[in-house]
């Protein structure tokens, strides 16, 4: 019971891109119903959104960085590196970053959506 619960409160938002078409895709997200945001969802996506998601302001970038140090030269020698980044990610660098979501989260909702160029991420 607790499992459904949960499941019931969990969000999608979709990036408006046009490549997740397949039909196990759209069926995946129709079972979000009104828990759906995105351009043509029953949410919209808020003003910023790039801004809003983790995986966009910080993991991205922090796992490129280093991935790409020692310049890897085979598809190996990539994938060693970005199994290696993405394990060695600790929890107290994810608490981190959900404390800073919550700041951007309250930040944007203060400014109404306007451009928020001086929020940085902090570790």
């Amino acid at each position: 019971m607790a499992v459904k619960k949960k499941l019931a409160e969990l969000w999608l938002q979709q990036d408006g891109a046009t490549c997740p078409t397949a039909r196990a895709t759209i069926d995946l997200i129709d079972t979000f119903g009104d828990h759906l945001i995105s351009r043509f969802g029953p949410v919209n996506s808020p003003p910023r959104s790039c801004d809003l998601t983790p995986l966009d302001y910080f993991l991205w970038g922090y796992v490129k960085s280093l991935v790409y140090a020692d310049k890897p030269q085979t598809l190996d020698h990539l994938e060693d590196n970005i199994r290696r980044v993405i394990a060695d990610i600790r929890p107290q660098m994810l608490e981190k970053v959900i404390e800073n979501w919550t700041s951007r989260l309250d930040y944007i909702r203060a400014s109404r959506g306007s451009p928020m160029p001086e929020i940085i991420f902090k570790m």
